[in-house]
């Protein structure tokens, strides 16, 4: 017997679907039959590869004394938060609010009917009281009591919750202590190189959006005038992070790919799931810190394997690239339920077993391997030093990747995803169980990957990386318009979702970074015109400045409308648009894309200045337009310059300059004398990204 959620696309949603609860998915009907039968609305809101997403699917969703109150007085809808980010924006800074800023996945939000708001979240809850938790049927008796008898303590209660996100939504604006450009730049670099810092406990994320903020103050002597001047030495933290990256156990030595983050300040164990999202980010992060002058070959052999692993597993036949693969894996078909991180791990007589007693011994010498591991008796592989491997190593690693995979990197060319946990069990896979792989395409994260590919084909002039860019990007332009307009999703070539504003911003800097592997061509460029011509007429808040997460279209069922301007894993959407704006003055000459580029951060100065730790795109963005550099000269010149770390510079190819010259650099609204030499043209374009 299943539910509705059998009927969905989401691989999420569909994971719900033998569970007892009559869920609803996010739509008119479930909200009037809630609103009809006076039912408080349970909305519950996760991703496919969440853990605790997944354990209380298991326990409290498939209990059926749960399920039988639930369904009896409570409206149950299920939303997967990659199709729908700003329905989890909204509710999440609801948890927050109610929380003391504490927030995470499964997102459970109980909502008033009659106007959607919220009076009640949380988290995880278990069937029975345990981790200091109560238990869910307890949680649901008490706020269905609540709900019924105490309507004034309720109406004031969601009062206070709507005046805090309508008052979050529109933001305070700026104060009239106007800070200088140059000094909050410096603000935003300084408190993003602090936050990279390796000091910190508990969990790892990469938080890529402050590590590229963090390389793009290194450009700067920010750090003359602090008293602890080690605190602030941004190339020495940019390059630990990425060494913490590219030797840590979050990234698969043997298969390739980063893991979303490790649960320990050592960068050892990780969280298995691999994102999408986290993988280009990380590419782009590595590349940018090579071309700055960190030549590490732990950054070129993460990259190249990443890559090697997005072609083979993440990669759909059409040319776009799947979402996530879980965390947990089956060991054998009969399995009830996977393990964490099955897939990933090794144990230790297996390791003399495969290897020789000469790659074994290596392995232990340069990766943390041990008779005892150091995950559940198991061994996550992590580099203890930097620098190439040795062929020896090389050797054992593709040992492993053959027992994990059943045949050899070379000749495993593609590997085809597990949809579901029934296909993860019945294929006769030649190596171990694979995790299962959500195959949605999302455009947001496709288009961060996109252009992590195409800064690392510029650094590396690799042509499959930016063979792979272009197919993927060309599947979304050829595949995700409907009627004119832009969708964020496509399940198996089935467009759906109205785009949102990440989508927008994340593909307009994807289909700029194109444009700048290939400057004399103009076909990405046009692309990236045309997307913000549709994004500026459905999105741009015209009154406030900066962009909506929503069309002006398909916000109707949404309590209040917001304007995303905080990084987390994934960079902020005006961050990036902004940036993208200043990108497009300068290529097109049009002084409109500079106005809107000045209107968002004029929207966004009192919180980049109360906040910097929040939102370190829209330092990049203020970056952009503070020191946007046009770099005027012939392809052949391009060609040598395109390498090189230059983060405020767009290149424009042309066929004619002044006598002698080899090219103009231009800075805002003048030009700089025609440089003679490549050497003093260079020396231009670095002075010109260093004004502040």
């Amino acid at each position: 017997m299943t539910n509705r959620l059998a009927l969905a696309l989401s691989l999420y949603l569909r994971k719900h679907a033998s569970n007892p609860i009559d869920w609803w998915t996010w739509c008119d009907e479930a909200l009037i039959s809630a609103k009809t039968q006076n039912k408080p609305i349970f909305l519950s809101i996760g991703y496919s590869s969440c853990h605790w997403c997944t354990v209380m699917e298991g326990e409290a969703f498939s209990d059926l004394a749960i399920a039988k109150y639930m369904n009896a007085n409570f409206l149950p809808i299920k939303v997967d938060r990659e199709e729908r980010p700003d329905i989890d924006s909204i509710y999440m800074q609801s948890l927050q609010m109610m929380s003391n800023g504490q927030g995470g996945w499964p997102l459970n939000v109980f909502l008033s009917p009659e106007d959607l708001v919220p009076f009640y979240a949380g988290t995880y809850f278990p069937v029975d009281p345990r981790f200091g938790r109560p238990g869910f049927l307890q949680v649901l008796q008490s706020l269905r009591r609540y709900y019924d008898t105490e309507k004034d303590d309720l109406r004031q209660r969601k009062a206070v919750i709507l005046e805090s996100l309508l008052t979050s939504a529109v933001l305070q604006l700026d104060d009239g202590i106007t800070t200088q450009d140059d000094k909050l730049l410096r603000q935003g670099w300084e408190t993003s190189t602090v936050i990279i810092t390796s000091d910190q406990q508990g969990n790892r994320f990469p938080m890529i959006p402050y590590g590229e903020l963090a390389l793009r103050g290194t450009r700067f002597s920010f750090s003359d005038s602090v008293k602890d001047q080690s605190k602030y030495n941004g190339k020495e933290v940019c390059t630990q992070r990425g060494l913490d990256l590219a030797l840590g156990g979050i990234f698969d030595h043997v298969g390739g790919g980063f893991h979303r983050y490790t649960v320990d300040p050592t960068w050892t164990v990780p969280h298995f799931e691999k994102m999408l999202y986290d993988n280009g980010q990380i590419i782009e992060y590595l590349a940018s810190l090579w071309s700055a002058g960190v030549e590490e070959p732990a950054f070129t052999r993460a990259i190249a394997l990443t890559v090697k692993w997005l072609s083979r597993e993440m990669t759909a036949p059409e040319g776009y690239f799947f979402a996530s693969q879980d965390a947990d894996t089956f060991t054998t078909p009969t399995e009830a339920e996977p393990e964490e991180g099955a897939f990933y791990i090794w144990n230790y007589k297996e390791l003399e077993e495969l290897l020789t007693p000469e790659e074994l011994t290596e392995l232990q010498q340069l990766i943390t391997v041990t008779p005892n591991g150091n995950f559940e008796g198991n061994n996550v592989l992590q580099r203890r030093y930097a620098g190439k491997l040795s062929d020896t190593l090389e050797k054992a690693l593709s040992k492993l990747f053959v027992a994990r995979y059943g045949a050899t990197s070379e000749s495993l060319q593609t590997f085809p995803p597990a949809r579901n946990n029934e296909e993860a069990k019945t294929v006769n896979w030649q190596g171990r169980i694979p995790a299962v792989t959500d195959t949605k395409m999302i455009v947001a994260w496709n288009s961060l990957m996109i252009s992590g590919l195409a800064v690392a084909y510029r650094v590396f002039q690799q042509p499959s990386y930016l063979e792979l860019a272009t197919r993927a990007a060309n599947f979304i332009l050829d595949n995700q318009f409907v009627d004119g307009r832009f969708h964020r999703l496509n399940y198996q070539s089935s467009p759906t979702v109205l785009a949102q504003s990440e989508d927008y911003a994340f593909f307009i800097k994807a289909l700029l970074d194109l444009h700048a592997c290939s400057p004399n061509q103009t076909f990405w460029l046009e692309k990236a015109i045309a997307l913000q011509d549709e994004f500026d007429e459905y999105l741009l808040s015209v009154e406030l400045g900066g962009y909506y997460n929503t069309s002006n279209d398909a916000s109707q069922d949404l309590i209040v409308r917001e304007r995303s301007y905080v990084d987390n894993a994934t960079p902020s959407a005006n961050g990036i648009a902004i940036a993208n704006l200043v990108r497009l003055a300068l290529l097109t000459d049009n002084l409109h894309y500079l106005d809107l580029a000045e209107q968002g951060l004029k929207a966004f100065r009192a919180v980049m200045s109360r906040a910097p730790q929040a939102c370190p795109s829209l330092f990049a963005a203020l970056d952009w337009y503070r020191n946007s550099t046009l770099i005027r000269t012939t392809s052949e010149q391009i060609n040598i310059l395109i390498s090189k770390y230059l983060p405020t510079a767009v290149f424009t190819s042309v066929s004619k300059l002044p006598e002698r010259s080899v090219g103009l650099v231009c800075q805002g609204l003048k030009c700089l004398p025609a440089a003679e030499s490549i050497e003093q043209l260079l020396q231009q374009v670095q002075q010109s990204q260093m004004r502040g």
